[in-house]
């Protein structure tokens, strides 16, 4: 598989949650033929849901496409490395694999805070492949948080009344 094709894909869904202010982390799952299934970007701003990141919404999307909540032979890439959450629901949703853009030291389960792909105490072990597009991918997020820093400072209690 293409993985610098569908990571760009990615960063795509991820650009698209920026621009509605969201943490812009994009993600999409592919089948083994190498259809995408789902895309889609975290909304937990605009649905009011905190397990809306982006892995989770394609998660669900591709399990009802499919009709299995088992998406057995599939790939999932996601811009950041799938947080603590998110790994949990693809080892249940058994996806073969995980590709990543880059890492996340403050909530990452794929090997920086947490490896939850080679804990011997769960059943599923997805492949994972990190360093995708990372580059592209850290500047995305890290573009998104500087923004949001300097608007805070500028219009803090616009920004606190939003719950933004």
């Amino acid at each position: 598989m293409d993985h610098v094709h569908f990571m760009n894909l990615a960063l795509k869904e991820a650009e698209i949650g920026g621009e509605n202010h969201e943490v812009p982390i994009g993600a999409l799952i592919v089948s083994h033929e190498g259809n995408i299934i789902a895309s889609n970007y975290n909304q937990v701003i605009t649905l009011s849901d905190p397990s809306a990141h982006a892995e989770i919404l394609v998660l669900r999307e591709a399990s009802r496409k499919i009709l299995n909540y088992r998406l057995l032979k599939t790939t999932i890439y996601v811009t950041v490395e799938p947080c603590i959450m998110c790994m949990g629901a693809i080892i249940h949703a058994r996806v073969a694999k995980i590709v990543f853009g880059t890492y996340d030291p403050k909530w990452g389960a794929c090997g920086s805070l947490y490896d939850f792909s080679n804990d011997n105490r769960l059943n599923h072990h997805p492949e994972i492949i990190s360093g995708v597009c990372e580059n592209e991918c850290k500047q995305v997020i890290q573009n998104f948080f500087r923004m949001k820093r300097s608007f805070c400072g500028k219009y803090r209690n616009y920004w606190n009344t939003v719950g933004r």
